[in-house]
């Protein structure tokens, strides 16, 4: 089949800017994280920042590409039309209670405007910060250009449905643009019931006119995401945060179906432009799904 132009949903400003890429054990949620579900990768102790960069590939979170020329060069070079990057906002829950992730709509914008267009920008959300929030998510839309946000309850302690994510709706169906956010477990020791898919059934139907992507597949709840995705209009998914080979066949099947065949996206997550892209090539799915 011929080349297809890939737009990676979800990526994070330190894909390309290395001043920002995090240190493995600076943060307690991290270090567990390692020790258990990334316990294959690094034998279940924690890895220096130097040994986590040897171990992942050039251009993901942890071995940054040095520059947003260079992550084009090797958009270019992989075929990848264009890419998202998040001002993602996440906070240490139980151990710190402080900001893990708190990426701003300036760095993202620093990197859409390197990019040539290249890249698309998105705002994140802070609930802690709720009107502060508001204001650079309008700034993003009507200054930057940036065509949604993304927001990641689940290290806020936070489902989908709560009364702080209900400002964040209303703000992005004022403005006419979409919201992602994570679904499913959390790979770091933070409470997973707070990512279960089913709980944006309501928010769905209170807000009839958002677009809601449901990011990184929804696992362990796979039928469950697939099933708010079938349902809902309004309601997309994302595959990002996985390795497309180790996707569950249920979600592939639904994926390459037509209940959801234009309803799923792809997405990295900076986990690799070429590792995802080949994996999800490779997948036993049809052309027009691909």
């Amino acid at each position: 089949m011929e080349e297809i132009k890939a737009i990676d949903v979800m990526n994070y400003p330190n894909q390309c800017m290395p001043e920002l890429a995090m240190d493995p054990n600076e943060f307690e949620e991290f270090r567990v994280m390692v020790r258990t579900t990334f316990k294959t990768m690094f034998g279940g102790r924690v890895p220096t920042r130097e040994e986590i960069k040897a171990f992942s590939q050039p251009g993901t979170q942890f071995n940054p590409y040095p520059s947003v020329e260079l992550m084009i060069e090797d958009m270019d070079k992989l075929g990848y039309g264009k890419i998202c990057i998040c001002a993602c906002k996440m906070w240490s829950y139980r151990y710190h209670h402080k900001m893990i992730f708190d990426f701003t709509i300036d760095q993202v914008n620093y990197i859409v405007q390197k990019s040539n267009s290249r890249v698309i920008g998105a705002a994140g959300y802070n609930p802690f910060r709720i009107e502060e929030s508001l204001r650079d998510i309008d700034k993003a839309v009507k200054e930057y250009g940036f065509k949604f946000v993304y927001v990641h309850p689940i290290t806020f302690g936070l489902s989908p449905s709560d009364k702080k994510l209900y400002p964040l709706y209303a703000k992005c169906n004022e403005l006419g643009i979409p919201v992602s956010m994570q679904v499913g477990h959390s790979a770091e020791p933070l409470p997973s019931w707070v990512g279960h898919p089913m709980d944006i059934d309501e928010v769905a139907i209170d807000f009839p006119n958002v677009k809601i992507n449901l990011s990184h597949t929804g696992y362990p709840w796979i039928d469950e995401w697939c099933d708010m995705v079938w349902k809902h209009p309004n309601i997309y998914g994302d595959i990002s945060a996985y390795m497309p080979r180790s996707l569950d066949e249920r979600q592939v099947r639904f994926m390459d179906s037509g209940r959801g065949r234009d309803k799923i996206l792809f997405g990295t997550n900076g986990m690799g432009l070429k590792v995802c892209k080949e994996q999800f090539m490779a997948l036993p799915i049809k052309d027009e799904t691909k």
